[in-house]
């Protein structure tokens, strides 16, 4: 739990970055309930307090078996509602590229793309017994998903422009990046599911190199995603 917690606060860091200093995250808590910006670093900071507290409570030993599985469960709720604050930060009617369900999809898949496989290695190396096939079934739901997504996004993007810009021309190489994502979120899981219908356990070695390729299959995603940042113009239609 420990390492799991030391990569999510280092990703809610690198998430405020982009304020100029992370200090300025407290200045952006004013507008809590106005502002999409705001209410994601208000649902970040509640959602860190309280599974933080939980883990260093569990930690020491001091967490009730019955207010353990309740806080547990209350944490998991507000990781996902910080998930949809995430969504709605993009959520931009002059962006016409994003101010879709596709961008909230786009945002609550990676999470089971990457999650259960990443919770999977640190299952593995803390050798704590867990359902393996349950977790990479919801993975593998994720990736016929996201397959899905991908094409009719790209489908979409030929009905979004602008008088002077066409959405399809934002990212030239949107077909090939998007199969390059899906053969890396493809191999990255294979290496969690096959040794799994073999009826064996998956090795750590091959969980690692799993867990690197479906980040990097997300890494292109995300990039794509912020390359077809597109504002309105003088008209748009779509």
């Amino acid at each position: 739990m420990f390492f799991l917690w030391l990569v999510m606060g280092l990703g809610f860091l690198a998430s405020i970055m982009h304020l100029g200093s992370p200090m300025r995250a407290f200045n952006s808590l004013n507008r809590v309930g106005a502002s999409a910006l705001s209410n994601e670093i208000a649902a970040g900071s509640v959602f860190f307090a309280v599974g933080g507290i939980w883990w260093l409570v569990a930690v020491l030993g001091k967490m009730p078996p019955v207010l353990g599985k309740v806080w547990l469960l209350v944490s998991m709720a507000l990781g996902v509602a910080f998930i949809w604050a995430m969504t709605l930060v993009y959520q931009i009617d002059t962006v016409p590229t994003w101010y879709n369900g596709y961008t909230t999809l786009a945002f609550f898949l990676t999470a089971f793309l990457c999650g259960p496989v990443f919770a999977a290695l640190l299952l593995r190396i803390a050798r704590v017994p867990f359902c393996s096939v349950t977790f990479a079934s919801i993975s593998g739901l994720a990736l016929v998903v996201c397959v899905t997504v991908i094409v009719l996004q790209g489908l979409s993007l030929s009905t979004i422009h602008s008088s002077v810009q066409q959405a399809s021309h934002l990212a030239p190489d949107y077909g090939m990046l998007q199969v390059w994502r899906i053969v890396l979120l493809a191999a990255g899981l294979g290496c969690w599911l096959c040794p799994l219908i073999r009826r064996r356990e998956p090795h750590t070695v091959g969980l690692l190199l799993g867990v690197v390729l479906v980040l990097a299959g997300e890494i292109i995603g995300r990039g794509l995603f912020y390359g077809l940042h597109m504002t309105v113009g003088m008209a748009v239609a779509g």
